[in-house]
């Protein structure tokens, strides 16, 4: 059984920073591409960053410069670092796991940000 389990998120005044985890089981995780999205109320999900077995990342324009994405693949986690939040950023954020290229596509349950300004 797969499992993405996300912690971290909460309450920050803008400004502030997070730091999301997620930890995956019932998957081979160095095979997988891992990403964070993010939905926000009456919105699509969208990609925050995603980062591959090697460590090459890529970032939404919305997260470059703020955003830092990685993995520990001895700890099967992968992290979000997101300093200078604003307001905008307020959203569910999740962990998303693909193999690519398969339908093996796994999603965490989300873990709740709030940037108040």
């Amino acid at each position: 059984q797969v499992q993405l389990v996300e912690s971290g998120g909460g309450l920050v005044q803008a400004g502030g920073s997070l730091r999301l985890s997620c930890v995956a089981s019932g998957i081979i995780f160095n095979n997988y591409r891992m990403g964070w999205y993010r939905q926000a109320p009456g919105k699509q999900r969208e990609s925050v960053a995603t980062i591959l077995r090697g460590g090459i990342s890529n970032y939404a324009d919305s997260a470059k410069g703020r955003f830092t994405i990685s993995r520990d693949n001895a700890k099967n986690s992968v992290y979000l670092q997101m300093n200078s939040l604003k307001p905008e950023d307020t959203a569910v954020y999740y962990c998303n796991a693909w193999l690519l290229g398969s339908e093996n596509n796994y999603w965490g349950q989300g873990t709740q940000v709030t940037v108040s300004s």
